[in-house]
């Protein structure tokens, strides 16, 4: 059985990926085969029974043309109450955060982590998201921002990107991500 907080960040996926199947035209059987995987599989995905490996969101993101912050953060995972270790939201501060590993350079005031990903030993395990100041008649632009070995690592760095926020500083480089190689449809660390 899942916690409230487990079930709103699966039930957010599993209704965006929904969304974007049926967007795209295709049935469940047609995504599977995109992703070599057996339709059950994105039946449980879209119930909110738990996430395709990090290699198969890539696949979705660039198939069905859909970025991996929209299927992974939404406005309500957003406004879920959580630590400041988990997410940082200040609307009136904004840094530049550059990402060395990904050539990404945004500003925000807004970020976020994924939920843990199921890949391989050599995948990472969580990405950091940031929300960009401009925004669309969509919503704010959530972008990548990089990968991240494990939860302690990503929480060290949004404490970090906080810390800088509070003594008003302008720009922030990421420490503590890591650098991911694409191999064939798979993210691996390097």
């Amino acid at each position: 059985m899942y916690n409230k907080q487990k079930e709103g960040i699966g039930m957010s996926f599993a209704d965006n990926l929904k969304e974007t199947r049926k967007r795209n035209q295709l049935s469940q059987e047609e995504l599977a085969e995109i992703l070599g995987v057996s339709r059950q599989a994105v039946s449980r995905w879209e119930l909110g029974d738990g996430y395709p490996e990090v290699e198969k969101l890539i696949i979705i993101g660039e198939k069905l043309n859909v970025s991996l912050d929209y299927l992974l953060l939404n406005k309500e995972e957003s406004n879920v109450a959580g630590s400041d270790s988990e997410k940082l939201q200040t609307p009136s501060k904004s840094i530049r955060i550059t990402s060395p590993n990904e050539g990404v350079i945004v500003d925000t005031s807004f970020v976020a982590r994924s939920q843990e990903f199921k890949g391989s030993k050599n995948s990472p395990k969580y990405a950091l998201f940031a929300s960009e100041k401009s925004t669309s008649i969509f919503g704010p632009q959530n972008r990548f921002l990089s990968w991240y070995r494990d939860i302690e690592d990503i929480t060290k760095e949004i404490e970090e990107i906080n810390q800088a926020m509070d003594k008003g500083e302008a720009s922030y480089i990421l420490k503590y991500s890591v650098k991911c190689k694409r191999k064939l449809l798979k993210v691996e660390m390097e």
